[in-house]
């Protein structure tokens, strides 16, 4: 637990995440996702930073900062034209953090796009010297698999991935997971499939019922249990400029998207309390060698001991080979030599 400059508030720390969200399917929910799972989060305590990588800037409209009033943004930020600190604003409502964006990033993606090398790790680069500032943060990605969501998943360690249980859905889907398995390939290995997060849901829609059940099926744990449902408080809150937990926090989609950072934090801990448990198991194993190898020290001492005594006795005798006063003179043995002489003799 940490306080902040002194005053009451105390921050609980240990996720110390970047998380993308994205899905090129655009109308899944990824900016409400974003907004109000930033929200949820600073509402346990924790450090979040938003990032608004989208030219629409509907994260940064939905958490009441004007985009067309901007001084800095990720534009500048990306491109290098400023620090990442210089851009980031304070969300009143919501207690978190917000890097903006407006249409100018449509430009810095074309800009990037010039560039013969480095491009992919912009974001990355300027996120580094903020990173251990936040216990969390979240990329609000563009619904397009270009330069912007490359750099998005690339400064990343998880891609959380909110979808429609719809059929074209799954399809694009599967075609995200290609371009995460590429980029784990090519310029981030620790990239993870942080979850799939089945949004505006409808349970009285067979159609939804059963494509949430493939998604289990195939996906497993990947897939959270906490389910965002279709609620016109979540509809309505962006125009308001805040996340429906300072909109109407006793609302159906407030709540479910309280569940989901419970849900995200629980993981965490169990995560955390199987390295810890891996790293207890290491360390017994080590003592468990230890202890063999003190175990067999003795014998090896004992032997080196046996050793040194025929040394010693070696030593009782002069430098002339005679026996040194008050020892008394060892005897005489006979060789196989000596006999064969005496009788050739």
């Amino acid at each position: 637990m940490r306080a902040a400059c002194g005053a009451a508030v105390q921050y609980t720390a240990r996720m110390k995440r970047v998380i993308a969200i994205a899905n090129q399917k655009g109308g899944v929910g990824k900016t409400t996702t974003a907004v109000n799972l930033a929200a949820s989060l600073a509402a346990t305590r924790r450090r979040v930073l938003l990032m608004d990588l989208d030219p629409q800037g509907n994260a940064t409209m939905g958490s009441g900062i004007d985009k067309s009033q901007l001084r800095r943004s990720a534009c500048e930020v990306l491109l290098g034209e400023c620090e990442l600190a210089a851009a980031l604003v304070s969300v009143e409502q919501g207690g978190f953090t917000l890097l903006p964006a407006n249409q100018d990033l449509t430009a810095a993606e074309v800009r990037l796009l010039t560039l013969p090398i480095g491009r992919e790790t912009k974001l990355r680069h300027a996120l580094q010297p903020r990173r251990d500032a936040f216990d969390v943060i979240l990329i609000d990605c563009p619904p397009a698999l270009n330069m912007l969501t490359v750099n998005a998943l690339v400064a990343a360690d998880s891609v959380l991935i909110p979808m429609q249980c719809e059929y074209y859905a799954l399809e694009g889907l599967t075609a995200l997971l290609d371009t995460v398995e590429q980029i784990r390939v090519a310029a981030n290995p620790q990239l993870s499939v942080e979850g799939v997060l089945r949004t505006m849901f409808d349970p009285r829609n067979n159609l939804a019922n059963e494509v949430s059940n493939q998604l289990t099926t195939h996906f497993g744990d990947k897939v959270f249990r906490t389910v965002i449902p279709r609620n016109i408080r979540l509809a309505e809150a962006p125009s308001f400029g805040r996340p429906a937990l300072f909109h109407d926090r006793e609302s159906r989609g407030a709540l479910a998207y309280l569940a989901l950072a419970g849900e995200m934090i629980r993981r965490e801990d169990e995560a955390f309390a199987v390295r810890a448990r891996e790293a207890l198991e290491r360390d017994a194993a080590f003592a468990a060698a230890k202890n063999a190898v003190t175990a067999a020290t003795p014998e090896t001492a004992g032997a080196s001991g046996s050793g040194g005594a025929d040394s010693a006795a070696a030593g009782a005798n002069g430098a002339d080979g005679e026996p040194h006063a008050g020892h008394e003179p060892p005897a005489t043995v006979t060789t196989e030599t000596e006999i064969g002489e005496d009788q050739r003799r």
